[in-house]
């Protein structure tokens, strides 16, 4: 005789473990550890969900799951809108090898009745939704996550090498505020390296230029500019519009130092890049969440014949790109707070030899910043500290 759904249904209810509304808010106050997973459409989890669910619709579970949860022994917990989908959900999951899944019961629709907590997440458009698709496709971003890069604040530090991939491509992800610090207007000589300018732009300032190439690449980013050098004068204004991560492109050890004193001071993450010649590196001075400062890296700045320019030693062109798109990469990771962020890392890259490596960097105890007896207090004469002997006079 040919089972019916309910008697299919009543099967995989007895095959499965069942969990109370009750006890998984429960569990979910007392922080249990646990993968709580989504399986309703993505309409559905748009229109709310349990905070800290991740979405893996029903139709796509046994292509995804393992990517949003690897670990096939981890605790799993599955609800959708009333419990059926959940149990036909960890059902599957035990089938591909889940040794430790549970189906809530009943779903969503009660929970929030209850009065129970849930998350609506910012609404994307019609168009973000199209625009942003592969981002919404990946579990550790989603709708949640480009909600948080179109809400997040980048500064950049330089329309330069360093800053023109960086801005592209962060504008690109739907970084929905960057701003743009830089006093030069737009040279020939830049656009073997700065990307974001143009030949029809050459003589513009390049905060213009850049935000001129922003919005024609992304209508949903913000350009705030700031035509200006950066010094102790300004650097307050600047730095205290509520920033989440500084991109720090400068090309000078004043600048350097200025801004590592600023952001310690103000406790704003710094994605630092380098480069020179066929050289790059690249790392997050957080001393905040446990990393080094500059001063830790560089307690002196090194003598000019070791550190000069790129007007002064050449650089390969792609080479900027290169470190300016991992420096995008640390700022998106840290604003989605995904992954493991250069923090207490120095990435380096040689391009002749195609290799990177990656060195630990450990925080200075007695770093006049950020040791555990720092000196400095408020901003120095940084000319001058640059200038002391073996520091170079830019």
């Amino acid at each position: 005789m040919a089972k019916t759904f309910q008697d299919l249904m009543a099967e995989i209810r007895r095959s499965i473990k069942e969990t109370s509304l009750e006890d998984l808010k429960r569990r979910l106050e007392a922080k249990e550890q646990f993968h709580l997973v989504d399986v309703r459409e993505g309409e559905e989890f748009r229109a709310g969900y349990i905070e800290g669910a991740i979405s893996v619709p029903r139709g796509h579970l046994e292509s995804k799951i393992e990517g949003a949860v690897p670990d096939k022994r981890a605790k799993v917990v599955l609800y959708c809108a009333g419990g059926t989908r959940s149990a036909l959900a960890a059902r599957t999951l035990i089938e591909l090898g889940y040794s430790d899944v549970e189906s809530v019961n009943p779903g969503f629709v009660r929970w929030k009745d209850r009065g129970y907590p849930y998350v609506v997440d910012r609404q994307l458009t019609t168009d973000q939704r199209d625009r942003y698709s592969r981002h919404l496709l990946l579990p550790e971003v989603g709708e949640k996550g480009q909600g948080k890069l179109l809400d997040a604040r980048v500064l950049l530090l330089g329309a330069g090498g360093l800053g023109s991939p960086a801005a592209l491509y962060l504008a690109a992800a739907g970084v929905g505020t960057l701003g743009l610090v830089d006093a030069d207007t737009v040279d020939a000589s830049n656009l073997q390296r700065q990307v974001i300018h143009s030949t029809s732009r050459v003589g513009k300032p390049k905060v213009d230029s850049a935000e001129e190439a922003i919005a024609g690449l992304n209508p949903d980013v913000k350009v705030i500019k700031y035509q200006e050098r950066l010094t102790s004068e300004n650097i307050d204004r600047i730095f205290d519009a509520r920033w989440d991560v500084i991109i720090d492109g400068c090309d000078n050890f004043p600048t350097r130092y200025l801004v590592n004193d600023a952001t310690v001071m103000k406790k704003i993450p710094v994605v630092h890049g380098s480069i020179f010649r066929f050289d790059g590196q690249c790392t997050v001075f957080a001393p905040h969440l446990g990393g080094p400062c500059y001063r830790c890296l560089y307690p002196e700045p090194p003598p000019a014949h070791l550190a000069p320019s790129c007007q002064e030693a050449g650089v390969l062109g792609v080479l900027p790109g290169i470190v300016g798109v991992i420096q995008a990469t640390e700022a998106i990771k840290l604003i989605l707070g995904q992954g493991e962020p250069l923090i207490g890392k120095l990435l380096t890259y040689d391009s002749l030899r195609m290799s990177f490596r990656t060195l630990k960097l450990r925080r200075d105890k007695q770093c006049p910043m950020c040791g555990d007896h720092p000196t400095i207090h408020e901003y120095i004469d940084y000319e001058g500290f640059c200038a002391l002997p073996g520091g170079p006079a830019h």
